[in-house]
């Protein structure tokens, strides 16, 4: 009997989006295990509440839920040129946060963005400006 083929997992982290008034998007690979490689195939990952920090010249995802209640800190692969951009963005004020998670191909890649943090007024804006679109009003 053949084994059906799973659907890509792409994970999206919509909190982002409500949160976040999101800048350019970056594409990083990830070194990960076996295991983790896995438990991402089977959609058994999360990307609520994790967030991305520069430590020692590299980037690292931390707070990657994997599994039931199983939490990753992982290093994040990116040039030279990219993490000074976003180490500059970061200097600057804003936050790098994760954005989506792909594996459509042989690799699994993190979409990361950089963002400045929106306050209460303009999520709600975000909220009418949706149910504007969906004729809710």
């Amino acid at each position: 009997m053949k084994k059906a083929k799973n659907s890509p997992a792409v994970v999206v982290n919509r909190r982002a989006h409500y949160d976040y008034r999101l800048g350019e998007e970056l594409s990083v690979g990830m070194c990960l295990s076996g295991p983790m490689v896995r438990k991402i195939r089977d959609h058994h990952v999360q990307l609520k509440g994790s967030f991305i920090t520069i430590r020692n010249g590299e980037l690292w995802l931390n707070n990657l839920t994997l599994g039931a209640e199983n939490t990753e800190n992982i290093k994040l692969l990116a040039t030279k040129r990219q993490l000074m951009s976003l180490a500059k963005a970061r200097a600057d004020g804003f936050a790098i946060v994760p954005v989506k998670l792909l594996a459509e191909t042989r690799y699994i890649k993190l979409v990361i963005a950089t963002g400045k943090g929106k306050k209460k007024y303009d999520k709600r804006e975000t909220i009418k400006k949706r149910d504007i679109e969906r004729g809710r009003y």
